[in-house]
């Protein structure tokens, strides 16, 4: 049953983290807003008022995580069903997609995960083992990262022209204009009930994990406007988490579009290029084990009108945008806004770049300057860097140990909103916030409470809603109650990882992060007052 939204509930006896008070061990919520932080002794005069008292035993409270970054329906889909991330070997990967054929009949099956890199055969099934595996059935199994994807025969056969398309193979992964025609063939098999369950699916995970915010990042290519207004309609009639809508389309047909859904922003996963896995990545330089720079989906011009576009709507712009090619053009094309328009009103507008991983220092400065969030995932660098990783693979190991440099975005003074980028990443709040905090350079890595604000007031920042996401009085009531282990403060050198809060430095702990150190469990998530998660 939906709770009141006039209740008042008190918790006390935990660690509140607040910066009103960093000795917190008290909160009081009214309604949708929380209305007080103390001490216990001073609580017990709230005690008697209180409809529901919370006793935290110990437990930590926190703002609720803002997820940045995802794709529902697709990382439900993967949570109900085919999800090849865990598999060890080729061979692995096809009996599972084997097993998951026998089970399901009609219509398309769907997966998603597989990574060649981490296999040993180091490469993608061919498509007659595709076909043998699935057993003739139209099956959508896209790659880690999602900027390619296997198709067997029989999907391949429901797109009409494709082999003509740019990106098409004729017997391995469809990457480009290719891999979006047999993606939108795909979802397009799914019912309406099939695409609720696995958007309600994404939902419950996020609230078990203590997320009360989801950005999804839609568009044309990447789901379809028929999806994102059923996912906005259905967190609409539930208590959370919240979910924000991207509309990623070109143009003022984009604008419009964004519009008529309600989504806030033209942008998101409007691609500006692909990824490093895909080899799509738009590079200056050529990639350390392929012949060619990527693939640039938008020029200069093209990022100039969209941004003037979308500011003059009052929408924020967004581009995907992973290589130093891709982010050269990106910001060319808001600084040409700028001149149109004026830097004080690009800047108003807050566009974001979703991922901006190979920022050098010029584009870093040029971040700044124009305003632009930057909406990245740290968990690509858990998967992905380091001397050994993919990325290294791709661009040799020194052009590798310069991706994501958090570190240096932040001296630059460059917005940071954190999120996982689902499913090609799982959603993993503290797992985030610990990949950044150990970041596979060491350079690049920033503290723990650094980390920590990127995942929470930095994804409600990123939408302009800069009195969200921290516990003080007049604030949304949407934060998580943790259990944990002792609370320390942690620098991002890595020779003094932790340290016990020192009482007299009114600073406040955070769970201890390091490497092999279990991650809090969420016991109750509430947004906007209301309880959408309770263990």
């Amino acid at each position: 049953m939906t709770e009141r939204t006039d209740r008042t509930v008190l918790l006390r006896g935990g660690n509140v983290y607040s910066p009103a008070d960093p000795f917190a061990t008290a909160m009081l919520v009214e309604g949708q807003h929380i209305a007080w932080v103390g001490s216990d002794g001073a609580a017990e005069a709230y005690a008697d008022s209180a409809d529901e008292i919370v006793e935290l035993a110990g437990a930590l409270v926190t703002p609720a995580f803002v997820d940045a970054h995802v794709h529902a329906t697709s990382t439900g889909l993967a949570l109900t069903g085919l999800d090849l991330t865990g598999s060890a070997s080729l061979a692995e990967a096809l009996d599972r997609i084997g097993a998951f054929g026998a089970s399901h009949t009609g219509g398309a099956l769907i997966g998603h995960g597989w990574d060649e890199t981490r296999w040993p055969e180091h490469r993608a099934p061919s498509l007659a083992e595709l076909d043998a595996a699935a057993g003739g059935a139209p099956l959508y199994l896209s790659r880690t990262d999602v900027h390619s994807a296997l198709a067997t025969s029989a999907l391949r056969a429901l797109v009409p022209g494709l082999d003509t398309l740019p990106g098409h193979d004729a017997a391995g992964p469809l990457t480009r204009d290719a891999h979006h025609a047999v993606r939108q063939a795909a979802l397009a098999h799914l019912t309406p009930l099939q695409r609720r369950d696995a958007q309600q699916a994404t939902l419950r995970r996020a609230a078990a994990l203590g997320i009360g915010t989801l950005h999804e990042c839609a568009g044309p290519q990447i789901s379809s406007a028929e999806d994102l207004a059923a996912l906005l309609a259905l967190a609409a009639e539930t208590d959370g988490p919240e979910v924000y809508g991207y509309w990623g389309e070109l143009g003022p047909e984009g604008v419009a579009t964004a519009k008529r859904l309600g989504a806030v922003g033209a942008g998101g996963d409007l691609f500006v290029d692909g990824a490093l896995g895909s080899h799509t990545a738009c590079l200056h330089d050529p990639y350390a084990d392929a012949p060619h720079t990527g693939t640039a989906y938008l020029t200069a011009a093209e990022i100039a009108e969209h941004v003037t576009a979308c500011t003059e709507a009052g929408l924020q712009a967004g581009f995907h945008a992973i290589g130093d090619a891709a982010l050269t053009a990106v910001v060319e094309g808001v600084r040409a806004a700028a001149d149109q328009l004026g830097l004080d009103r690009v800047k108003a507008a807050r566009h974001r770049v979703e991922h901006a991983e190979a920022l050098g220092y010029e584009t870093l400065a040029a971040f700044a300057e124009l305003g632009l969030t930057a909406s990245v995932q740290p968990a690509f660098d858990a998967a992905w860097g380091g001397p050994d990783g993919m990325y290294a693979a791709r661009l040799g190991a020194e052009r590798a140990a310069a991706l994501n440099p958090y570190a240096a975005m932040l001296r630059t003074g460059v917005p940071l909103a954190f999120g996982s980028d689902a499913p090609v990443t799982p959603l993993d709040p503290w797992g985030t916030v610990r990949a950044a905090a150990f970041h596979r350079t060491p350079e690049h890595r920033i503290s723990v409470r650094a980390a920590f604000t990127a995942h929470t007031r930095g994804g409600h920042r990123a939408l302009g809603h800069d009195t969200d996401g921290v516990l003080v009085p007049g604030a949304l009531a949407s934060y998580a109650v943790w259990a944990t282990g002792d609370l320390v403060v942690q620098a991002p050198d890595s020779r003094v990882a932790g340290w016990s809060t020192d009482p007299r430095s009114g600073t406040p702990g955070l769970p201890d992060l390091t490497p092999g150190e279990p991650l809090p469990t969420c016991l109750r998530t509430v947004v906007r007052g209301r309880t959408v998660h309770r263990s």
